[in-house]
């Protein structure tokens, strides 16, 4: 791929003596919006976290824009313009959701203001003064992502952004997702909704203990279902 903005090359990963990822190896280009899809305990989530540089031990290389990040520490890949948004949220009981949505430093120029994060999520301005853990699930989601869009990052790692959620909601997830692509945004998504997944991605990649198996474009999932649902085991 000529313009990849994100290179990931022969990736291990260990948490403690257990090793999860085994020589990950994939590609996405500027612009591009890909999924990590498998069964639970693939290594999607671990992929996430060793881009960012969160696991305990990590080694092989990932490059963003052209700069090797293997052996930088977390705070130095987030000030590249890498963003993760966990599939645990992160909501500060004890910050009200404007609060919340202002915690993170930017870390590049071009990070949205409040008020463009409000037009995008026109929830949050009307329970901009409540709780940041009130919210309903969807609501907290739409702060997680709500949230990163300030730091000036222009590679969003989304674990799991639709999970637990009602399928309205799902629903409105997947336009603000395809809002933020429509942006300029370069998104690694992980998703187990793989109906939710095909409906946002331009390709999908296959994890299979720890290991990228198969690369399927978008125009080809209808005809690779079949294999799909023995990957993901539905």
């Amino acid at each position: 791929m000529r313009d990849a903005l994100l290179k990931v090359d022969r990736l291990e990963a260990w948490y403690g003596e257990s090793h999860i990822l085994h020589g990950v190896g994939f590609e996405i280009g500027r612009g591009e919006l890909v999924t990590l899809l498998g069964r639970n305990g693939a290594g999607k989530t671990t992929t996430l976290r060793s881009i960012m540089g969160i696991v305990g031990k990590r080694k092989g290389s990932v490059q963003f824009d052209g700069q090797e990040t293997v052996n930088r520490s977390s705070d130095t890949i987030a000030r590249l313009g890498i963003a993760y948004c966990p599939e645990e949220r992160g909501i500060f009981s004890s910050l009200n959701v404007e609060e919340n949505l202002l915690l993170p430093p930017p870390v590049k120029p071009g990070g949205m203001g409040l008020k463009e994060i409000y037009s995008l999520f026109p929830n949050l301005e009307e329970r901009r003064r409540s709780q940041g853990t009130k919210l309903s699930g969807g609501e907290q989601q739409m702060l997680a992502i709500g949230r990163i869009l300030r730091t000036g990052a222009n590679l969003l790692l989304l674990d799991e952004p639709t999970e637990g959620l009602a399928p309205v909601i799902v629903q409105r997830i997947g336009e603000i997702i395809r809002q933020l692509k429509q942006r300029g945004f370069t998104i690694l998504l992980v998703e187990q909704n793989f109906r939710f997944a095909a409906m946002v991605a331009d390709r999908h990649y296959v994890m299979e203990d720890g290991r990228v198996v198969d690369m399927i474009a978008a125009a080809d999932v209808t005809q690779s279902i079949d294999k799909l649902q023995t990957y993901l085991g539905v």
